[in-house]
């Protein structure tokens, strides 16, 4: 195949794209869910930007899939779409910590001009209802597809050594602190505690901009042909750890540099000619041969005057 993706990553890569489409159908009915009963609650308004926010890593994802799967490399784009998914990567680090920032803004405007947010009842069914009961029970709902998508994205993220996918998974499953502090800032409303309100809209755009300075980190590692990095953490790759060490026992007076173009990595051997026998770079890989795809291509520099 002439795409990016290596042939024995398409068959999950299709399972994730369904996944991901899913994923898509539930957030969109969690965001209409909680668009309805919004009021003035700001817990209500955070977290219902943070679950609007939570489309953009699993759209950045088709894409990028989409890219991958149909790109074909060419003359403007000899290495065809390898980094697509770093871009989309990216992309989704900047949102996420652009937002978080603003949400964080937003709720510390609030406590300090002490704002007393009030949350009022509806007519239902001929009754007067409080909209706390309709705000939790739309927080409640918001939990349960996120942990669910994000139990089953995991596995296919590590499969398939897509960091996109794995802070989309990260955030689905730990959707469970948004909705504890969403929770907590309408009950302490309805108990006449003002400031419940904007603490816990704070307290879940800490979470966001932690999640988003972490997957920003690791993103702008990959564009600056940095070491590869781990799935969910900037630190390094366990991976490239393993693969450096490997080439180090067999060309101990190299320079070994490494970097990731998406989800696959290039290495250069500097100061050694290359060995008599060609090999394939996937038999330098140092782990299980199931995962020898992540390496593309060892390049041997001999040194200089050779």
């Amino acid at each position: 195949m002439n795409s990016s993706l290596p042939d024995e990553l398409r068959g999950v890569m299709r399972e994730a794209i369904r996944l991901e489409y899913w994923n898509l159908f539930w957030t969109a009915t969690i965001i209409v869910a909680m668009g309805l009963v919004l009021g003035q609650s700001q817990t209500m308004k955070t977290a219902w930007v943070e679950d609007t926010l939570g489309v953009v890593p699993p759209i950045m994802f088709l894409i990028a899939a989409k890219m991958e799967l149909k790109g074909r490399r060419s003359k403007k784009f000899p290495f065809g779409f390898e980094r697509v998914n770093g871009l989309g990567f990216f992309v989704a680090a900047v949102a996420l910590t652009a937002v978080g920032l603003l949400l964080l803004y937003n709720a510390v405007v609030a406590l300090t001009a002490a704002e007393h947010a009030s949350v009022g009842s509806i007519v239902l069914f001929g009754k007067d209802v409080w909209l706390g009961w309709l705000m939790i029970a739309a927080q409640l709902y918001s939990l349960v597809p996120p942990m669910l998508i994000g139990r089953k994205e995991l596995p296919l993220a590590e499969k398939l050594n897509d960091k996109l996918l794995h802070t989309d998974a990260l955030m689905n499953k730990a959707n469970w602190l948004t909705g504890a502090a969403g929770l907590a800032g309408i009950i302490g409303l309805g108990l006449g505690w003002w400031w419940a309100d904007s603490v816990a809209a704070a307290i879940i755009s800490l979470d966001v901009i932690s999640d988003g300075i972490k997957a920003l980190r690791s993103a702008t590692a990959e564009l600056v042909d940095g070491s590869p990095r781990a799935l969910s953490s900037p630190r390094l790759s366990e991976d490239a750890q393993e693969l450096e060490d490997r080439l180090l026992e067999e060309f101990p007076s190299a320079t070994i540099r490494l970097r990731e173009t998406g989800r696959l990595i290039r290495a250069e051997v500097h100061g050694v000619h290359p060995p008599a026998e060609h090999r394939h770079p996937r038999q330098y890989w140092p782990k299980e041969k199931s995962r020898a795809w992540r390496l593309a291509q060892v390049s041997f520099i001999p040194p200089v005057g050779d």
